[in-house]
C-alpha cells in the first residue's frame, strides 16, 4: 500500500525547477491530457495531418524523425507552428546513445538540427554523464529539456534495477536539464521527476516482436507513471481521432482517480 500523497499535475509544477518539467506539469493539468501520440510515420504529410488532426487531443506528439522518406526543414517549421495553435509540446524519440561530443553533433546538426525543433528529447544513460553533457551543451540554451530511459516494456531488455538506480542517480546530477524519465513505473518518490510510459494500450497483452502493452489505469494509477505513450494503438484504429479521444479519457480518469 502506498503511504505518501498523491500531488497534482499543478502541484508538481510548483515544485519544478526544471523549466521544460514546470511547463509540461502546467500544460497536462491546463489542457486535461495526459496522452502521448507515438506517430511513427513515414512521409512529412502523414505526420502534419495527424499532429492538425489529433493535436488538441494530446499533449506531446512523438516523432521519429529518420523514418520519414521526404524530410524537409520547412516540415519542421510546420510542425512548430501545429505544435503552438494545438498546444502540444513535441518529442523526437532519437534515444541518444553516444560520447558526449558525438550527441552534441547529432542533436544540434547534421540534416535534421532537431535542437532547432524538438522540445524534449530522450537518451540512454549507458554511455555515462557525458551523454547528458553533450546534449546540454547543445539544447540547454534553447530551453529544451531531456528524458532518460530508466525502464523499457520491450521483453528480454537488459535493464536491470541496478542500471534504473543508476540511470536516477545521473539524472540528479543535471536536474536543470533531465525533466525525467521513460520508465514503466515511477522510480523515485521526488515529485519534479516527469515519467512518460510506452506500450500502452486500451487491453493489455503483447505483439509478436516482445512488446508488452499495459493499460491506461495500469500505468497511471497503479504504476504511478504522468503520461501514457500511445501508437499503433491509435494509429492502426478505424477511426483514428475517436480512439485518441477513448484514450484521453482514459488517462485523465486514471490521473483524477489517483488523487
Amino acid at each position: 500500500m502506498k503511504t505518501h500523497k498523491r500531488l497534482s499535475y499543478t502541484e508538481r509544477a510548483a515544485l519544478c525547477t526544471n523549466r521544460m518539467a514546470q511547463q509540461l506539469f502546467s500544460l497536462l493539468s491546463e489542457k486535461e491530457t495526459n496522452l502521448a501520440l507515438s506517430a511513427d510515420v513515414t512521409s512529412c504529410g502523414a505526420l502534419l495531418e495527424l499532429a492538425d488532426k489529433l493535436g488538441p487531443e494530446i499533449c506531446i506528439l512523438k516523432t521519429h524523425v529518420d523514418i520519414l522518406t521526404d524530410f524537409t526543414v520547412g516540415a519542421t517549421q510546420e510542425l512548430i507552428k501545429l505544435a503552438r495553435k494545438h498546444q502540444f509540446l513535441i518529442f523526437e524519440d532519437r534515444k541518444f546513445a553516444d560520447i558526449g561530443n558525438t550527441v552534441k553533433h547529432q542533436y544540434q546538426g547534421g540534416i535534421y538540427h532537431i535542437a532547432d525543433w524538438a522540445d524534449i528529447v530522450n537518451a540512454h544513460s549507458l554511455p555515462g554523464p557525458g551523454v547528458i553533457s553533450g546534449l546540454a551543451e547543445a539544447g540547454l540554451s534553447k530551453q529544451r529539456g531531456l528524458l532518460l530511459l530508466a525502464e523499457m516494456s520491450s521483453a528480454g531488455n537488459l535493464i536491470n534495477s541496478d542500471y534504473t538506480q543508476k540511470t536516477l542517480r545521473m539524472a540528479e546530477q543535471f536536474p536543470e536539464f533531465v525533466l525525467g524519465f521513460i520508465a514503466q513505473k515511477k522510480i523515485a518518490n521526488d515529485p519534479w521527476w516527469l515519467y512518460m510510459t510506452p506500450g500502452v494500450q486500451l487491453t493489455e497483452g503483447k505483439d509478436t516482436l516482445g512488446q508488452h502493452y499495459v493499460t491506461p489505469a495500469r500505468a497511471i494509477q497503479e504504476n504511478e507513471s504522468d503520461i501514457i505513450i500511445v501508437g499503433r494503438g491509435i494509429l492502426q484504429a478505424k477511426d483514428p481521432l475517436v480512439e485518441t479521444k477513448k484514450y484521453r479519457q482514459a488517462g485523465w480518469d486514471s490521473y483524477r482517480s489517483a488523487l
